[in-house]
């Protein structure tokens, strides 16, 4: 809303200084730090109202130590994170943008359904919170949204570098000239390790015939209910002790804001040779509200926790996390990037898998791990909580310089 109203003084009045709003760099400094003031600062007052409400977590028995004394901290802390993000996306952001617009649109879908979810848990005292299948409906239905929009919306395109004979657009920035083809709708993703680094959707389905590639929403569409599913789900495994999650969380969605300013400024992405998408740099503006929406919120998550976000958070911050990775054709990169997740995730699948397989053939189920997910098997361990939480922090960062080392690694 700052945005379209200095433009206007600018406009109609050259107001002196208006103009800094046109700089992606001065929005994304401002909501990053409005983000941050706003959790930290509001934070408090909605944990207070949580408390006052007797918002609290009700934790069950795992036999782990320490456990029973976070019995009855304020829970569904996601909404500080929600609230912390969209405030300053309102303000600073252009709402007209498409991939703006995808990024509220995921937030406010995911938030419902982990709100729901937590009320479930807390005021109507059952455990279980909503059922799995009403979640996975959730997700497959943001799924079909995010991939129909990706798809079929006529603003997300990407621009190809051109060759010396299929020049059709030449830019000249500063002293750079830099010649891109028109834009044009594309299937097209970064896929690590390749020369090309590109990988069309579409191709799984032309091999058969070059005519079915007007089909390729049919292989695309699904794929993105996957990756939302999947990566929503990791983050909320994931939340499983104070601060993993959100700090995990942050690491990953800084790093996804380097690939959408890069992507979408047209000379970081001719020099680094990486795949240009127009319009896409605008989401730079939301990734650094959420960063430090999500760094506010751990002000209050750390060891020893003064909050939950619960299923509130995990859910949304999952749900974004796909979305930003797809939409800044960059979710093949997941498995590097959101290793942690897929580490958790991992881990319960092993975990239930291998319990069933022993037992049906052994007669007794035996266990991988001490318990699953992860986080919790190094806590049977002995390892105190904070010190787990850092380690996967570091693994997290050195998980995403890798990942941006991909970009040059082909």
């Amino acid at each position: 809303m700052l945005y379209y109203l200095f433009d206007f003084l600018e406009q109609q009045y050259q107001l002196p200084g208006a103009q800094i709003f046109r700089f992606l760099s001065f929005r994304a400094s401002m909501a990053i730090i409005l983000s941050l003031s706003l959790s930290t600062i509001f934070g408090k007052k909605i944990i207070n109202y949580l408390l006052a409400k007797q918002v609290g977590e009700s934790v069950r028995d795992l036999g782990l130590k320490g456990q029973s004394e976070k019995a009855g901290t304020p829970t569904m802390g996601g909404l500080i994170i929600i609230f912390s993000t969209l405030i300053p996306v309102l303000l600073f952001a252009k709402l007209e943008n498409i991939y703006v617009i995808l990024l509220i649109v995921t937030t406010l879908w995911m938030g419902t359904i982990g709100f729901i979810d937590d009320y479930i848990k807390t005021f109507k005292k059952n455990k279980e919170g909503l059922e799995g299948k009403f979640k996975v409906i959730g997700q497959i239905g943001l799924g079909i949204i995010v991939g129909a929009t990706m798809y079929f919306h006529p603003d997300i395109t990407i621009r190809q570098k051109a060759a010396p004979d299929q020049i059709q657009q030449e830019e000249m920035i500063g002293e750079n000239t830099v010649n891109y083809q028109e834009a044009e709708k594309s299937t097209k993703t970064t896929i690590p390790f390749v020369k090309n680094n590109e990988f069309n959707y579409s191709s799984l389905i032309t091999w058969i015939n070059p005519d079915y590639a007007k089909y390729a929403w049919l292989i695309f569409i699904p794929v993105v209910i996957f990756i939302v599913t999947a990566v929503s789900n990791g983050a909320n495994l994931t939340d499983g002790i104070d601060g993993l999650a959100a700090g995990s969380s942050a690491i990953i969605v800084l790093t996804l804001g380097l690939f959408a300013w890069v992507s979408g400024n047209i000379i970081f992405s001719d020099y680094l040779n990486v795949m240009n998408i127009p319009n896409s740099g605008e989401m730079t503006i939301y990734i650094t509200a959420f960063a430090g929406a999500l760094v506010g919120f751990l002000w209050y998550n750390t060891f020893p926790a003064q909050v939950f976000m619960g299923d509130t958070g995990s859910l949304t911050i999952g749900g974004i996390i796909a979305v930003l990775a797809i939409a800044t054709r960059k979710e093949l990169l997941i498995p590097i990037l959101c290793g942690i997740f897929l580490m958790e995730n991992l881990s319960v699948v092993m975990q239930v898998g291998w319990f069933k397989y022993t037992k049906k053939k052994f007669g007794e189920g035996r266990r991988i791990f001490l318990m699953s997910p992860l986080h919790h098997h190094y806590q049977k361990r002995g390892l105190h909580e904070s010190k787990i939480v850092v380690r996967f922090w570091i693994i997290g960062i050195l998980l995403a310089l890798i990942t941006i080392i991909t970009l040059k690694l082909r």
